[in-house]
């Protein structure tokens, strides 16, 4: 078996762990209401359908009763995709950014990824169309900030582009030490900072705000978010 890789912290560092509090901006692809629909021909069966199918998911995580699906949905499923702050199969995180445009940034880094990746869009002129709905939630409990000392040493290791395993093993040592968030700097948005929710207990008020809708394209060349109110969009190039 391969050596086991030293830990890029010092334990004494999760002293600085405290209650913290953050407004974080959170998007995710709309697409459970619009796939339902499809299948009743009123609201009254529509609601009977989501019934049926809330009996058939997990049960939610404790500290999770009482939000809305919005804030609580990450944490009731283990995904078999790894992300920066959890392992294939381990429980689930809810990420946030300061900003919208922070939290369109992480979207469209992913966009991109999937186009890249993805055998089916492999083709010059493939683009990918989605809508997504982006609202505010407050973040509020224990927490590690690792842009501030002494987690700021490593600066490198959190904010790898694509090597996630000094975060995940953080995340994992953070949650045995009743650590429920930490703060990070955006690699995807350069200046935001960012939210890994490790527990649902830390996501305060029970329901999100000030939510909108986006529609994204994506290329192999840019991502572009506009607005479905109009009047703002943003756009990378890759």
């Amino acid at each position: 078996m391969p050596a086991e890789q030293p830990q890029p912290w010092q334990d004494d560092w999760f002293r600085s762990a405290r209650k913290r509090r953050m407004q974080a901006w959170r998007g995710v692809e709309s697409q459970h209401v619009s796939a339902t629909m499809k299948l009743v021909d009123s609201i009254e069966e529509h609601e009977a359908l989501e019934a049926l199918l809330e009996g058939s998911k997990p049960p939610l995580p404790p500290g999770a009763a009482g939000l809305h699906y919005l804030l609580f949905t990450p944490f009731r499923y283990a995904s078999p995709h790894a992300s920066r702050f959890r392992r294939s199969g381990e429980a689930g995180v809810w990420y946030g950014a300061d900003s919208l445009h922070a939290a369109c940034a992480e979207i469209a880094y992913w966009r991109y990824r999937f186009i890249i990746d993805s055998a089916g869009l492999a083709k010059d002129g493939s683009e990918l169309l989605t809508t997504h709905t982006f609202f505010n939630a407050t973040v509020e409990g224990r927490a590690i900030d690792l842009t501030r000392p002494p987690w700021l040493e490593q600066a490198t290791v959190w904010g790898h582009p694509v090597d996630y395993s000094g975060t995940q093993a953080l995340a994992a040592a953070a949650r045995d030490r009743g650590v429920e968030w930490i703060r990070y700097a955006s690699v995807r948005h350069a200046g935001a900072r960012c939210a890994a929710v490790l527990s649902p207990s830390a996501l305060a008020g029970g329901a999100p705000a000030a939510q909108q809708e986006w529609t994204c394209r994506a290329t192999r060349q840019r991502v572009m978010f506009h607005s479905r109110a109009g009047g703002a969009s943003f756009s990378w190039d890759f």
